[in-house]
């Protein structure tokens, strides 16, 4: 083992739902090191305002969730996984409140909330801040565990494979990553028999996103470089409703408040559009609603609609949505008596590294759970309330791989350091700023809600201007956290577009004008690098 090296058993990128669980599940039996590019609770899960879907409801049925969830995805998920899922929910669910995750009761049930799409009331939550509870309580049981290291501020590189072994190899193992520690600036090398990437979305290569800062596409543009195919990438969700401010960057509005009655308006006129594309209204799946309101902004040069659930009255709005009556108040606001001022923002990365059943990419040694996967769940549209369900069971699915073929996965090769030569300090700090920005304004342009060729192709050719320009400033400066991310940015940007160009058809989230028809047969595209 060389100097700045450490190694344990598995290997986590990532903590939030997808990591904590696959680590909660191996720590028992082996050692487990946790990587977090920020603070812990800092991903996505965090965030999550909605819930966790799962059939609870009497009357309610494992193959209506199918079904539901097979509907969003306009064709294109894996009916395997989505069974897989679904009947793995409930469990899972039991498992999350014997960790003290405490969900709302309705007397001694657990009270179900009803989002679009879903033909039953199946949403367990915790208030509007379920994500909150759920990263609390894995993060609490995580620290709380002799086997599990948590380190917060390492920004991962690229994964550790064959060619990176001292007597190089083609083979396309999975050894590990080297990151930089924040603290120091220097790249560690992490070492391990089996490497998990839970590692989340992509939203930050959109201008406007509900994704945390953190969410660049990282785990997808690394597993990309090192060999792993990546599917339905074009499948990137918007949602229909994150607050108009221009303060507050990415709060979100979440699905529910429609889901109990809120009502899609317009500013000038308090006219209700949404039954004038379709007969759910509001209750539609979410690329109706964004694609709806995106049209209704356009046709009409607005900057937001409004969306109104005063009419429900006071108290059942505070009981119902005491955080976001609370947040919204903060800046003036009071959504008992007035309408909030809401814009569609990109929400969910759907597509991501190829994994099956048991959370297993292409390259051996490297499992993948969560947002940064495509496992079959979402297809052309994730339903809501589905994502967080996925980390845990495909948190869990990954580590059941792992401890059932312990054996089969040999020990890490000796590695090679980091070459550290590349010493000049970058002092062009602005460039990155400049195209950080650009690409996420011509992303949100060119290939947002609704889409062309010919932006698209704009699109494809401002990607490789930048993508020189980035591959010259990469080979040159030391590695900073801010590089790492435009350069997985803009690999998870050129992934995207490729994707997007490859579909001729419109399906789920991908709509474009020039291919405005559904193709009898639903294909993935899947990318190879």
């Amino acid at each position: 083992m060389s100097d700045g090296e450490h190694r344990s058993d598995v290997l986590i990128i990532g903590s939030g739902a997808a990591g904590l669980t696959a680590a909660l599940n191996l720590a028992d039996r082996f050692k487990v090191t946790v990587l977090a590019k920020g603070q812990l609770n800092e991903g996505s899960t965090a965030w999550a305002q909605g819930g966790i879907a799962a059939v609870l409801e009497p009357g309610d049925t494992f193959d209506s969730h199918i079904e539901d969830t097979m509907i969003a995805g306009a064709g294109l998920n894996d009916r395997a996984t989505v069974e897989f899922v679904v009947e793995g929910a409930p469990a899972a669910i039991e498992r999350l409140a014997q960790l003290g995750v405490p969900f709302n009761m309705e007397g001694d049930v657990r009270h179900l909330t009803r989002e679009g799409g879903h033909s039953h009331r199946r949403i367990v939550h915790v208030d509007d801040a379920t994500g909150w509870a759920v990263q609390e309580a894995l993060q609490n049981a995580a620290v709380a565990h002799p086997n599990i290291t948590l380190v917060p501020d390492m920004v991962a590189i690229d994964l550790a494979t064959g060619r990176h072994e001292e007597r190089y190899s083609g083979a396309g193992n999975v050894w590990g990553v080297y990151a930089v520690n924040r603290a120091s600036g220097r790249v560690e090398l992490y070492t391990a028999r089996a490497t998990i990437l839970a590692t989340g979305g992509a939203g930050r290569t959109y201008l406007f996103s509900t994704a945390p800062r953190g969410a660049t596409g990282d785990g997808i543009a690394m597993a990309w470089r090192a060999g792993a195919r990546v599917s339905n990438m074009e499948m990137m969700q918007f949602h229909p409703t994150c607050l108009y401010n221009l303060e507050v960057k990415n709060f979100l509005i979440t699905e529910a408040v429609r889901g109990e009655g809120g009502r899609l308006l317009i500013p000038e006129t308090g006219y209700r559009f949404m039954p004038d594309f379709d007969a759910r209204a509001e209750l539609a799946p979410r690329d109706i609603v964004a694609r709806a309101i995106d049209h209704e902004i356009k046709r009409l040069g607005l900057d937001y609609v409004h969306l109104d659930i005063s009419h429900m009255g006071a108290d059942f709005i505070t009981h119902h949505f005491p955080t976001i009556y609370e947040k919204l108040l903060t800046l003036g606001i009071d959504m008992t008596r007035e309408p909030i001022p809401v814009v569609p923002a990109q929400h969910y990365t759907c597509g991501g590294v190829v994994i099956d059943i048991d959370g297993r990419t292409d390259l051996p040694g490297l499992y993948a759970a969560g947002e940064c996967s495509e496992s079959g769940l979402h297809g052309a549209n994730r339903l809501a309330s589905n994502s967080l369900l996925e980390c845990f069971v495909f948190g869990e699915a990954a580590a059941k791989h792992i401890a059932t073929c312990w054996d089969e996965l040999p020990p890490p090769p000796p590695i090679r350091a980091w070459d550290e030569s590349r010493v000049e300090n970058s002092d062009e700090e602005v460039v990155i700023k400049q195209n950080w920005t650009e690409i996420r304004r011509f992303m949100w342009n060119y290939v947002g809600i609704v889409r062309t060729t010919k932006r698209l192709q704009r699109a494809q050719h401002r990607i490789k201007l930048l993508t020189d320009e980035v591959n010259d400033y990469y080979g040159h400066f030391r590695v900073t956290p801010d590089l790492i991310e435009l350069r997985n940015l803009l690999q998870t940007a050129e992934l995207i577009v490729r994707s997007a160009l490859h579909r001729h058809e419109s399906r789920g989230l991908h709509y474009t004008l020039d291919y405005p028809e559904t193709l009898p047969e639903a294909v993935d595209t899947v990318l190879v690098p």
